[in-house]
């Protein structure tokens, strides 16, 4: 797993190529169409990509990237993360780690959302977690987001988590490792109620920030983490 303190080893390259793969198709359901086109297409390699966090008050941003083995059944119930329960998603993970053929976590911090922006926060978790994956991916497909400055083609596919089923493994995945994470700051924070809200802005969470104020891994310009005398630029939570 790539942190944003590492992201030195993630070099800027030429825009990504583009190749003429999927036309205009019509999917309503999470599976492998947009896959089988690029494996056919002699992608090897084929990496979902997605992001959780986005819209949370507190704690990084995260980024998963999945290559899934077209040899391999996928597990039951594999969607995009808000449609599946919690024990589900959980329990969806783990059967891809075993079945896949390489993941990575990309994370990026509180601290360099503020200092960048959660747009390009969110773009550099998913390079983050491009360049751990071993092998390395031939292809993207990515959720709603064009990435440039990585050299790999490359399809961002709207609501890519509900139809891709590489994009939602990396839904899954990324999901799970952030809900883990913001629970373990339970103890150092328990005011916030961080392992039930996972950072989003829950009645519970923004009740905490007036009485207590922020905390270290807050972000700080978000609306509704500062006091409005102190101002926020940012945006207004949601659940992502």
């Amino acid at each position: 797993m790539r942190n944003a303190e590492r992201s030195d080893l993630v070099k800027e390259t030429q825009s990504p190529a583009r190749v003429s793969l999927f036309g205009d198709m019509e999917i309503t359901e999470c599976g492998l169409v947009f896959e089988e086109q690029a494996w056919q297409s002699g992608f090897k390699f084929v990496a979902g990509l997605d992001e959780v966090g986005r819209g949370c008050l507190a704690g990084p941003v995260v980024a998963g990237a999945c290559i899934l083995d077209p040899s391999k059944d996928l597990p039951k119930g594999l969607n995009d993360s808000k449609q599946v329960a919690a024990a589900g998603r959980f329990d969806i993970a783990a059967q891809l780690k075993e079945i896949c053929i390489a993941y990575a976590i990309g994370s990026v911090s509180a601290e360099d959302i503020d200092r960048i922006n959660i747009l390009e926060a969110t773009k550099l978790a998913m390079r983050l977690a491009i360049a751990d994956l071993k092998p390395s991916a031939d292809f993207l497909l990515i959720d709603a987001l064009d990435l440039k400055g990585v050299g790999i083609p490359q399809k961002g596919i709207i609501k890519g988590d509900s139809i891709s089923a590489s994009i939602a493994a990396a839904s899954i995945l990324a999901k799970t490792y952030r809900d883990e994470l913001m629970a373990a700051y339970e103890p150092e924070f328990p005011e916030y109620g961080f392992a039930e809200n996972a950072g989003y802005g829950t009645r519970h969470h923004l009740n905490a920030l007036r009485d207590h104020g922020a905390c270290s891994i807050h972000r700080k310009t978000f609306r509704g983490v500062l006091p409005k005398t102190e101002n926020s630029l940012a945006i207004d939570g949601e659940m992502i």
